[in-house]
């Protein structure tokens, strides 16, 4: 009883004292995932169920110059104003505009391994992985490097661990391409959510989606450059040299459209770029490529309809989906047509038809809201 009453007491000082003096350290991750196993356990709408992806997906926007980096790390000098990269070894980091992606010169399946003990290593669980189309998704993660660093905390450490939570989730997504010239590329993109009260009285929350950190998915592909090969001090000069020569993300303008009853995402930029940055728009929100056909422009994609639910099933299920289940997805194409320095994306159905549908809009003003 004296052992229950002092703990009790213990406990009302330990929530006493935390409230006064606290500090948090923005800039450490320190992961802890919310699911306890290989299953998965959390899904926000838009989502698209994991599908296959193959080789013929080359992203475009190559390197346009590199000046290769040596151990003291100096910053390669871009040709353009858009592209340029930082390399060490057989890995380099390339910018365009505001998105980062590593490029490595091995096999896809020799990178697997490393890639996949990395994120484990980060305190991440998957939801979803598969080595032969190169794509892991992880479980919502806790970053605990955001809790509160107050006198009680430090001084107990995980004693009273379990009573501090953030109000943030996030996942991850890394994409594996294999390229024609033999190297692999990796992007990993990133989605948040946030948990925010409903009423002014501050009784009930719901978790909402939030805004991607580009900074975030960067310090990742930095780390794992790390995990790579490179040493700390040579990732840490490539970031600080990039930061350098880092110029206005000059990304093309993009707004939604209507043509003929159909609607349209422009795009202020040519074939190439707006291929590239449709397909990372895909991963960051949550759509799955089921196949790609850069030929013909195209992205064939299942689309689950957020309004569309069945009953929840799972505890997790609830709190992320708002109470249900997402329904079954249903298969759409993306289509990306260039003309010129202009580019324009629609939404066909299965038999490569325009689609006109409230899905479509959905679709196209995802992509637009996440470009812009």
């Amino acid at each position: 009883m004296k052992q229950h009453t002092a703990r009790l007491g213990l406990l009302s000082i330990a929530l006493g004292l935390s409230a006064c003096t606290t500090t948090f350290q923005e800039t450490k991750i320190d992961y802890k995932s919310a699911g306890k196993s290989q299953t998965p356990s959390l899904e926000v709408p838009p989502d698209l169920t994991q599908l296959s992806q193959d080789s013929r997906y080359t992203v475009p926007g190559g390197v346009v110059s590199a000046a290769a980096m040596q151990a003291n790390a100096q910053a390669a000098k871009p040709t353009s104003s858009n592209t340029a990269t930082n390399a060490i070894g057989d890995v380099r980091i390339q910018r365009d505009g505001n998105q980062h992606w590593l490029v490595v010169s091995r096999p896809a399946d020799k990178l697997w391994e490393p890639v996949r003990d990395f994120w484990l290593e980060n305190g991440f669980i998957f939801v979803s992985e598969d080595r032969q189309l190169g794509i892991l998704e992880t479980d919502w993660a806790e970053n605990r490097a955001k809790l509160p660093q107050d006198i009680i905390r430090k001084t107990l450490g995980k004693v009273f661990d379990s009573l501090y939570s953030t109000s943030e989730r996030d996942k991850f997504r890394t994409r594996l391409e294999r390229e024609s010239d033999g190297t692999t590329h990796i992007y990993v993109t990133h989605r948040g959510m946030e948990e925010v009260y409903t009423s002014s009285q501050k009784d009930n929350t719901i978790w909402q989606p939030r805004a991607r950190d580009p900074e975030l998915e960067t310090e990742f592909l930095r780390r794992m450059m790390v995990k790579l090969g490179v040493s700390e001090e040579q990732a840490a000069a490539v970031a600080k040299a990039d930061r350098a020569a880092a110029v206005t993300a000059v990304n093309g303008g993009v707004r939604m459209d209507t043509v003929n009853g159909q609607p349209v995402l422009q795009i202020d930029e040519d074939f190439d770029r707006a291929w590239r940055r449709v397909g990372v728009a895909l991963d960051r929100t949550g759509f799955t490529v089921e196949d790609r056909d850069r030929s013909r422009g195209i992205y064939f994609v299942r689309y689950v309809d957020p309004n569309a639910k069945v009953e929840a099933k799972g505890f997790f299920s609830k709190i992320f989906s708002r109470g249900a289940e997402a329904a079954a997805p249903v298969k759409y194409q993306v289509q990306v047509k260039g003309e010129g320095s202009k580019s324009s994306v629609t939404v066909l159905n299965t038999q490569g038809q325009p689609e006109t549908s409230a899905n479509a809009q959905r679709i196209i003003r995802v992509l637009t809201d996440d470009l812009k």
